[in-house]
């Protein structure tokens, strides 16, 4: 996980409707990134959710939300239009975010070990620079912590 304190690492990602987007668009406004594993299945449907219940808050605390995985914008779209997120969800079936923000890791499961993306969130000030960073989130804790770690 990358440390509380530096400069959040560039990136440039498509969303769901194949709109490229950078952390420096974003500079003047806090952003929350949060990484996730894939698609609809229930621990990410249920964070992605949670994000877009709170997007309001967010939002009044001039801060903005943007989801990572490694789908595609395709699946993507999907994702959005089903679950009704008002917020862009980043294909990065690269790796390249993934990995520059430490969260393709290897993980083991069933004794089998594969790479994957460990769920973590990091808010992100207006100047670039990672405030808050969490990893191993819980899915349904995950976007009421990220409000509270607004202030």
């Amino acid at each position: 996980m990358l440390q509380i304190g530096t400069k959040a690492p560039a990136f440039a990602l498509p969303d769901q409707d194949g709109t490229v987007h950078t952390l420096d668009q974003y500079r003047g406004k806090k952003v929350i990134l949060f990484f996730y594993s894939k698609d609809n299945t229930s621990g990410c449907t249920k964070q992605a959710c949670g994000y877009g219940e709170h997007y309001p808050q967010i939002t009044e605390k001039g801060a903005v939300v943007l989801g990572i995985s490694k789908d595609t914008v395709e699946s993507h779209k999907k994702f959005a239009e089903k679950h009704s997120l008002p917020f862009p969800v980043l294909a990065d079936p690269g790796h390249a975010a993934l990995e520059a923000y430490d969260v393709w890791k290897e993980k083991r499961s069933a004794g089998k070990v594969t790479m994957g993306t460990v769920r973590t969130t990091y808010l992100i000030d207006e100047e670039g620079i990672i405030c808050d960073a969490r990893g191993k989130v819980k899915p349904d804790e995950d976007p009421i912590r990220a409000l509270e770690a607004l202030g």
